[in-house]
């Protein structure tokens, strides 16, 4: 029988290995900032223990990595990719909402990786990132609520008895009287509301501080995506008279030294597209009112775009580290 010493990585593996030292590896230096600039001593911990969990990560991808006698990805480096004497871009309350977020998009990434992990080795490492940050996504909401700070999804009347959808119009959205929100649709709208707003802050601060003309210009369109998408999600909760997460402008300082490379800041905004797309795919999926259903499906195709150009930008700097990647056949066969 083979031996797991001779079993080579999936090429499912392979992708969640090689996506997990580019983000580990950009955390660092993001964390780094953060614990640089940070003054509330509550948040201080949390930082500290995720760029721990992160350099400890980096550590043991290397060991996989090199085990495997595997290129080690170059990802992000200190040297390169962070100003250490850069001051302060971003507020604590922004730290802390970043790291809400952050936790709950490991929760998802994780999960995947651990169902595509075959591997016992690779199975044990997903399983221990998933335990991590399980625990991190429980310190950061008990900081959030004791500073006030967590904005809670809106609360809806407990049913007094079973229904059953009797009506076509249950479907529809455009034209008539459309039903009030289900549950699940006012959750979508207001975790993309919440992530939209994380994002469009990120975006500001980046844009104020970006070398490159072109990549500040490409943060601000994002910018503006977002905070028009946000338009929408509010008015469609205001008009079931639910409540609208209130924006902040406390996220930003007014720093026009950058303390990130331009690459990094376009890894981090172009990831984030990546994941606005699956948020608002799942979206579609889980809605049942075809009003909400057009916004989603307008929305994802107006940010596929956006992360096109994103993608191109990259390539055109020389920025964008190429995955792993399936054999040329057609181009092997011309080497004969």
């Amino acid at each position: 029988m083979e031996t797991e010493k001779n079993i080579k990585l999936t090429s499912a593996e392979l992708s969640q290995l090689w996506a997990s030292y580019q983000n580990d590896s950009g955390s660092i230096c993001v964390l780094k900032h953060f614990l640089k600039t940070v003054e509330d001593a509550d948040i201080r911990p949390i930082l500290e223990h995720a760029l721990q969990l992160s350099q400890t990560h980096i550590q043991k991808l290397t060991s996989i990595f090199t085990k495997e006698n595997y290129p080690l990805p170059k990802g992000f480096s200190e040297d390169q990719d962070l100003n250490v004497n850069a001051p302060r871009l971003f507020t604590d309350n922004y730290m802390l909402q970043f790291m809400k977020q952050m936790a709950q998009i490991s929760l998802n990434a994780y999960s995947v990786s651990k169902s595509l992990s075959v591997r016992s080795d690779i199975d044990q490492f997903y399983g221990q990132c998933l335990a991590e940050v399980n625990d991190m996504d429980t310190t950061v909401k008990k900081i959030l609520l004791e500073k006030g700070l967590y904005v809670r999804s809106p609360y809806i009347p407990y049913p007094v008895k079973i229904d059953f959808v009797k009506k076509q119009n249950f479907l529809t959205g455009w034209f008539g009287e459309r039903r009030p929100l289900l549950s699940l649709e006012i959750t979508n709208l207001y975790a993309n509301f919440q992530r939209n707003d994380l994002g469009t802050a990120t975006l500001i601060g980046f844009s104020q501080v970006a070398k490159s003309q072109k990549v500040g210009q490409f943060f601000i369109r994002g910018k503006k995506i977002a905070s028009k998408h946000n338009e929408i999600f509010g008015s469609i909760l205001r008009e079931d008279n639910l409540p609208v997460p209130m924006t902040s402008d406390t996220y930003v300082t007014e720093s026009k030294i950058s303390p990130f490379s331009d690459s990094l800041m376009l890894f981090i905004v172009t990831g984030l597209i990546a994941l606005g797309i699956g948020y608002y795919g799942t979206s579609i999926s889980t809605s049942l009112r075809r009003d909400l259903t057009a916004h989603y499906d307008r929305f994802i195709h107006e940010i596929l775009k956006y992360s096109e150009d994103g993608a191109n930008i990259l390539i055109d700097n020389g920025w964008l580290e190429e995955p792993p990647i399936a054999s040329d056949r057609d181009e092997l066969a011309k080497k004969k």
